[in-house]
This record gives C-alpha cells, sequence and structure tokens, in this order.
C-alpha cells in the first residue's frame, strides 16, 4: 500500500507561484512513474504533469506547458510541481498519483495505481 500526502496549495493572485509537494511512504518510491492531476469544479479530472522514477523523462499537458515544472527528490520520498505565471483556468484540487503495475510515465487516470486526498489551488484574477 502506498501513502501520498499533497501539500502547498492555496490561493494566489494570477500571475503568482505556487509550489506542491506529495510526499510517498509505504512502498519503495524511487522505482515508479509519478504524476499531478488537476480538477476543477463541474469538470473531469485531467492530467497535469508526470515524470519517471529516475526523473530524466517529464511530460506536460498542453494547458501548462512552459509554466509549470514537475521535479522528484527519491531520497525525500517526494514529488514537486512548481506553477509558475499562474492563471484562474489553473484553479481546482489538485491530485498526486504514483504508478507501479507499468513501467513508464502515463497521462491517463486510469494508468495510476495509488492516489492522494489532493490539495485546493484558486488563482484570483
Amino acid at each position: 500500500q502506498v501513502q501520498l500526502v499533497e501539500s502547498g496549495g492555496g490561493l494566489v493572485q494570477a500571475g503568482g507561484s505556487l509550489r506542491l509537494s506529495c510526499a510517498a511512504s509505504g512502498r519503495t518510491f524511487s522505482n515508479n512513474a509519478m504524476g499531478w492531476f488537476r480538477q476543477a469544479p463541474g469538470k473531469e479530472r485531467e492530467f497535469v504533469a508526470g515524470i519517471s522514477w529516475s526523473g530524466f523523462s517529464t511530460y506536460y499537458g498542453d494547458s501548462v506547458k512552459g509554466r509549470f515544472t514537475i521535479s522528484r527528490d527519491n531520497a525525500k520520498n517526494t514529488v514537486y510541481l512548481q506553477m509558475n505565471s499562474l492563471k484562474p483556468e489553473d484553479t481546482g484540487v489538485y491530485y498526486c498519483a504514483a504508478r507501479y503495475s507499468r513501467p513508464g510515465v502515463g497521462i491517463k487516470l486510469d494508468e495510476y495505481d495509488y492516489w492522494g486526498q489532493g490539495t485546493q489551488v484558486t488563482v484570483s484574477s
């Protein structure tokens, strides 16, 4: 079993920055891909960013490319999402996810095995 705990969400003005963290426990962290997803009110959960076990490969949703950066520190069992130039449309609950069942980085919800409880990000205009 894997436990994922997100932190770092909050309220920020448009153009500002936030850094989300996701701390993992319960299973070896350095062998699996990790991802961030988000869900806005009334919308489906969508892929934001993903990172390979080594950190060498990263993937981003089209709406966040060039503004968000995913990274990981395997020694700390933690994955990060640095969010810059935030927009009101970035508002939502951000979820961390872990993929153990298959190699590689996934971009779909059903490609991940474990999920955190989410952290709220609100961007005001």
